[in-house]
């Protein structure tokens, strides 16, 4: 009996976090501007980065590793920088706990934080917080309740990882 509900519980997990993927909106052409508050996803190698438009072109996410071996620090940058070359999309929240408004000045309170944490503190965790009250990362759960996906993860970071390196040194 308790290996059924663990299995249910992981069927769920993963269930769950192909919804959210699916009801991803993509962002047009240049002139789509997303809503205020509005998270947003670019689809990197092996995972998904997140952040929160701020307006102007603006976004606030947790940059992590996204651009270095050191962790960085919670920043507004620009939605091109945030993208990376990668295409954006908007995850849609249908009952978010904050209103667009409300969600910026949460995300505007973390800004320059540094604790960033891949398994608890990571980019996704601060978009949840921003948006819903609560730190949580569908990622994380899935790559801890399906382990070849987070070995698939955790190889594809590697990957990206010593592929920057080597652009760093050859640039150098």
């Amino acid at each position: 009996m308790n290996r059924n509900l663990q299995s249910s519980g992981i069927e769920q997990g993963a269930s769950r976090a192909a919804a959210y993927a699916a009801a991803d909106v993509a962002l047009g052409d240049s002139n789509t501007e997303p809503t205020l508050g509005a998270h947003l996803i670019t689809e990197r190698r092996g995972y998904e980065h997140h952040g929160i438009y701020v307006g102007s072109g603006k976004v606030i996410h947790y940059a992590g590793f996204a651009k270095s071996k050191r962790r960085g620090p919670v920043e507004e940058v620009p939605i091109e920088q945030f993208a990376d070359g990668h295409a954006v999309a908007v995850r849609p929240h249908p009952f978010p706990k904050y209103s667009g408004e409300e969600t910026m000045r949460r995300a505007r309170s973390r800004l320059g934080e540094n604790s960033y944490r891949l398994l608890t503190n990571n980019c996704e965790h601060f978009c949840a917080w921003c948006l819903l009250g609560e730190s949580r990362s569908e990622q994380v759960h899935a790559c801890l309740t399906h382990p070849r996906a987070g070995v698939h993860a955790l190889l594809c970071l590697v990957s990206t990882f010593i592929g920057e390196r080597m652009k760093t040194r050859l640039t150098a």
